[in-house]
């Protein structure tokens, strides 16, 4: 968490709070999160930077200024919101982005897991994190014959497959485990043994479920909430994931749950042989 759905809906909480605010000071409390040589040099580059747009590429918020471009990932607990700048904070809060009109963009993770990345604008796609990720799900670059191209050179499960966004980004363990039980396909599967009309029935729920989710806020499963704290509300239409030893939605057998790629798996034994 969070995945593409979630993402999504952080990047247009964003861009509603935070376009055109330009940047007068710059605090961050915990280091380790900005993957950027020189601290200083990191704060003095954003420093009267307006902030322009905010765009999603795979999980990661792309936030674009008139000269930087700020690459960022949330990973599991990471979220921003907008303060007055004297509104007192958490120890979980690491980072923060004074604007000129005196709020704030504060970046709290309880994990300390997140990244921050700053890149000359027009750099950041040709560099890591974003260099190697794979096709976005909603473009129209993402067909069925690239799906099926992508899976064929793996013979890693199916499961790892879809997590390692090299082939199609922003699914994470909730949406894989849903497409592939709305396709049938069992998560161990060999990926490149998938026929063609499994591989065309997988395009289409990976791209069905993201968009219900992106519709719905995302799911809620621990902690997330977008940027102005608002939740997600796809977590009650989901059919696997968390629902071990409860009955499929479709057949009746109970959901079983296993480790596949390293991740926990949900799977129905019927619907997924």
């Amino acid at each position: 968490m969070p995945e593409l759905p979630e993402v999504e809906n952080v990047k247009n909480t964003l861009n509603r709070l935070i376009r055109g605010k330009t940047i007068a000071d710059v605090k961050v409390l915990w280091p380790n999160i900005i993957k950027y040589e020189n601290l200083d040099e990191f704060k003095l580059r954003l420093i009267g930077q307006t902030i322009e747009l905010v765009e999603r590429r795979g999980k990661f918020l792309k936030i674009h200024l008139n000269e930087d471009t700020l690459v960022s990932h949330l990973r599991m607990e990471g979220r921003y919101g907008l303060y007055e700048a004297q509104e007192e904070f958490d120890k979980h809060t690491h980072v923060f982005f004074t604007f000129t009109d005196g709020t704030e963009l504060r970046y709290r993770d309880v994990r300390k897991f997140g990244t921050m990345h700053l890149f000359v604008r027009g750099e950041e796609e040709r560099q890591a994190p974003l260099s190697k990720l794979g096709y976005e799900p909603f473009s129209n670059e993402f067909t069925v014959n690239v799906l099926k191209q992508g899976l064929s050179k793996t013979n890693r499960s199916i499961k790892a497959a879809l997590l390692d966004q090299s082939i199609v980004v922003g699914l994470g363990n909730i949406y894989v485990d849903e497409a592939l039980f709305k396709a049938g396909i069992h998560p161990e599967t060999n990926a490149n043994k998938l026929s063609l009309p499994k591989v065309k029935t997988l395009h289409q729920h990976i791209i069905e479920t993201l968009k219900e989710s992106v519709e719905k806020g995302g799911s809620t499963i621990r902690s997330y909430v977008n940027s102005v704290g608002e939740e997600g509300s796809f977590q009650l239409e989901l059919f696997v994931y968390g629902k071990k030893g409860e009955p499929c939605k479709k057949c009746g057998t109970m959901i079983s749950k296993t480790v596949v790629a390293g991740r926990g798996t949900h799977f129905c034994p019927k619907c997924q042989k």
